[in-house]
């Protein structure tokens, strides 16, 4: 009630006991902004005006931003991982820490916490609730109305951005947009495997509901996407199924196109395809001087031909301009589908916060040196010898 600059941290408990409407009246109450761990999307409505989005390495800049300068963190089903802390000695240094998890091996693990509630998240945000709901008024709302200005000024400061050119390569972020604004007013389920297209999937798939969100987390397991959205049709055979994939992490169970033809699961894989394991790319360019070390995957399948070859539908989109067009014919497909999407292959994720960084210290973009080392770069895409991707 004292708090100035609260914030709620929310993860996967929060979905594990179906507490999402207990925290949207608690947020809503209160007036207290929402960070999401990767593990907590959908907890929260992304497009909520009081979701900060994903927190973390590459969370957005108002949510990292809002989580170290608060002053009062209210963690609720959420366990404190490297990716959110960052450097654990500066983490939330102005804050005092509410963490609420059934698991009190959870609590003061990595972080000190001045109030330790232990429980299961439904049932103790039902509690808060009630109590918040005798004593709660406006002045809180006036009180923290600084907090909102501050918080307004970050996100108009550094937006989600990218840029994309007409006739330029198809940038990743772009792809993911479009899937989403396409596909929203459908409820999709959505999987990822690992890396920079999970990233992307998580800044710009603004989830609406829980238990729509598959995703490996901290296993940080390749190959997971697939099988897990051919589960979630299994389970769902009226819904529509997304997976968003890279051309590294599809090919670790690429053979399971068979089970999906087979038991006739019609999830549609967008391959978001750079040619490289990107995030591991992205690191040597950064830290690495540009030293490629097991990153350039050299060559790939023709994903289309492979997915003709297993009886499903295999299409391609060759420019930025027929990106809807193929997307909307996948979408209408009743067969398993691969979309492969040959996108900039050295286009990198931010914000990101360096290994061993504070939470408000994030590259925002590319540094000059690499800008100009990517400027002239080209690779030939392993769908077509004769398509060259020109920075």
């Amino acid at each position: 009630m004292k708090a100035k600059k609260p914030i709620l941290y929310v993860g996967g408990g929060v979905i594990f006991s179906s507490a999402s409407q207990e925290l949207l009246e608690l947020a809503e109450m209160t007036q207290i902004p929402v960070d999401m761990t990767l593990m907590g999307l959908g907890a929260f409505p992304g497009e909520h005006p009081l979701s900060m989005g994903m927190l973390g390495m590459h969370g957005t800049y108002q949510a990292n931003m809002a989580m170290h300068y608060s002053d009062l963190v209210i963690a609720v089903g959420a366990r404190f991982d490297d990716r959110v802390t960052g450097k654990v000695s500066e983490f939330c240094p102005y804050a005092k820490v509410i963490h609420i998890d059934i698991d009190p091996t959870s609590i003061r693990k990595n972080i000190h916490v001045d109030i330790p509630i232990v429980g299961d998240c439904r049932t103790v945000l039902r509690e808060l609730n009630q109590i918040l709901r005798a004593t709660v008024n406006g002045e809180q709302k006036d009180l923290r109305k600084p907090w909102w200005d501050q918080i307004r000024d970050w996100q108009q400061a550094h937006p989600l951005t990218y840029h994309q050119e007409d006739d330029g390569p198809i940038k990743p972020q772009q792809v993911v947009k479009r899937l989403y604004e396409l596909t929203k007013d459908r409820d999709p389920i959505v999987s990822t495997d690992v890396g920079q297209h999970q990233m992307w999937a998580a800044q710009y798939f603004k989830l609406a509901k829980p238990n729509r969100w598959l995703t490996s987390g901290g296993l940080g397991t390749m190959g997971f996407g697939f099988p897990a959205a051919m589960g979630a049709q299994a389970a769902f055979r009226d819904r529509l199924v997304l997976c968003i994939a890279g051309d590294g992490s599809i090919q670790m169970n690429m053979q399971e196109m068979a089970t999906a033809v087979v038991n006739k699961l019609p999830v549609k894989i967008i391959i978001l395809n750079n040619g490289f394991h990107g995030m591991v790319r992205q690191w040597q360019d950064l830290f690495y001087e540009g030293r490629y070390a097991s990153s350039d995957l050299g060559t790939t399948p023709d994903f289309v031909k492979l997915a003709d070859a297993y009886g499903a539908v295999g299409l391609r989109v060759k420019k930025v301009g027929d990106l809807d067009a193929v997307l909307k014919e996948a979408l209408a497909t009743d067969k398993p589908v691969i979309v492969d999407v040959p996108t900039y292959p050295y286009e990198n994720c931010y914000p990101m916060i360096p290994a061993g960084g504070c939470n408000h210290e994030m590259i925002m973009e590319d540094p000059p040196e690499l800008k100009k080392k990517q400027s002239g770069a080209t690779k030939v895409t392993p769908e077509d010898k004769d398509t060259v991707l020109t920075a």
